[in-house]
């Protein structure tokens, strides 16, 4: 790896050790930073618990009013997978009527052009992320599939795919082999199905994890599991202070802790409207998903299957809710329900796994630099796609803090 000289001297302090987090410490290091990272090492992030679907074709902000006049055929309680606890209901009252605001066409427009350009890089990053860290069978791009289970909701969702902006993804009915291999899959019969281009799964999410750090290490990286506690402001500065009373700063730095970045940067007088989306999946080593075959959307059941290197996994549910209210076990129950009514090569009960996407109200990520201290920068708020901006957040950071210019649309200064 060549490394440029303008800044061999210069530190950067990323905090969170997640998908983001990692890309960002890497790009961080090929601009020729000294890095360390900060991450308390739990393993209830998004990162290690999503479906590991590189999904270019959601190009359109979940913030619209689509997703507004369609929230109450979604709802848990009526089998799906939209779920609003009442012990959420001040985290879920407010971010609500700020996702109304940002639904109006107006805004819906503008925040369509700013993820469908991001989305546009987010396939290159990966491939540019997987060469560089030597593991580029990591990167799967063979797309994934939407079934529907009923000749109306296979018309309803053809039609709606079909009118739908998918960004560089592009789609098409199955062939006739391929609804062999998917009847292949379940005991329900299927009545439509179709299949994306130009999409790809991570084909394993622990494995890319480990070896994102691994290389971050061997590349002169300092990693530290320990809690960021809070950041002060010291002469004008940011400094984050760990668990243990040890106080860091840097030349740069980066709050990429995905849920966790809000406390750290209201801290600092920041706004930061960000709710913890809380989604579940149960998942088991032992099945007989088809080796390489890609993830599979369920879409009457708003459910996703995913076969990786170490098991099968099933996922769900979006659930606004606090960031320390206890799991809700029905949810898991439901999805045991799914598989089993699907008939699926899953075997065993599986184990269970609750885990939040920090969303931002207008469903766009908060890139940008802090004008509460000068060397305070911040990527986070990714919502269902921070597997897939990952690598080209990491990317945009890099570039950010090298140019010093920080890109407009996604500022947390939209929300004031």
């Amino acid at each position: 790896m060549t490394v440029p000289q303008d800044n061999a001297l210069k530190k950067s302090l990323v905090i969170g050790g997640g998908v983001v987090g990692l890309n960002i410490a890497l790009a961080l290091q090929a601009q020729g930073f000294h890095v360390t990272l900060c991450d308390s090492g739990s393993r209830d992030s998004a990162s290690y618990g999503n479906a590991g679907h590189i999904a270019t074709e959601q190009a359109e902000p979940l913030a619209s009013m689509a997703t507004v006049k369609s929230a109450w055929r979604r709802w848990f309680m009526r089998g799906g997978a939209l779920s609003l606890p009442p012990q959420g209901f001040f985290a879920w009252l407010p971010f609500s009527l700020r996702l109304l605001a940002a639904a109006q066409p107006k805004r819906f427009a503008q925040g369509n052009v700013a993820l469908k350009s991001l989305l546009a890089q987010a396939m290159p990053a990966w491939q540019r992320r997987v060469a560089d860290i030597g593991v580029p069978d990591l990167l799967c791009e063979d797309g994934h599939f939407v079934v529907w289970e009923t000749p109306e909701s296979a018309a309803r969702g053809l039609s709606s795919w079909s009118a739908a902006d998918t960004g560089t993804a592009t789609l098409r009915p199955v062939t006739d082999d391929e609804m062999a291999q998917l009847s292949a899959l379940t005991q329900k019969k299927i009545h439509g199905a179709i299949r994306f281009i130009g999409t790809a799964q991570i084909a394993d999410t622990r494995r890319m994890l480990e070896t994102l750090g691994e290389r971050f290490i061997e590349r002169g990286g300092r990693y530290l599991f320990e809690r960021v506690e809070k950041m002060i402001i010291r002469k004008g500065s940011a400094w984050a202070v760990l668990s243990g009373g040890e106080q860091l700063t840097a030349d740069t730095v980066v709050i990429a802790a995905g849920i966790g970045s809000k406390p750290l940067l209201e801290g600092l007088g920041e706004s930061v409207p960000m709710i913890a989306e809380r989604g579940y999946h149960i998942q088991t080593p032992d099945h007989g998903w088809p080796k390489g075959f890609p993830p599979v959307v369920f879409e009457d059941r708003s459910m996703i299957v995913t076969g990786f290197e170490h098991g099968l996994r099933a996922a769900s549910f979006v659930e606004f809710n606090q960031v320390d209210a206890a799991p809700d076990p029905r949810k898991w129950t439901r999805l045991r329900k799914h598989v089993g009514d699907l008939g699926l090569p899953f075997k065993g009960e599986g184990g269970e796994w609750i885990g939040t996407r920090p969303t931002l109200p207008d469903y766009l990520p908060a890139i940008g630099r802090s004008d509460r201290a000068d060397n305070l920068f911040y990527a986070f708020g990714h919502q269902h796609l921070g597997l897939t901006l990952g690598a080209v957040t990491g990317e945009i950071v890099a570039d950010m803090l090298k140019s010093g210019r920080a890109p407009e649309a996604f500022g947390l200064k939209r929300f004031k």
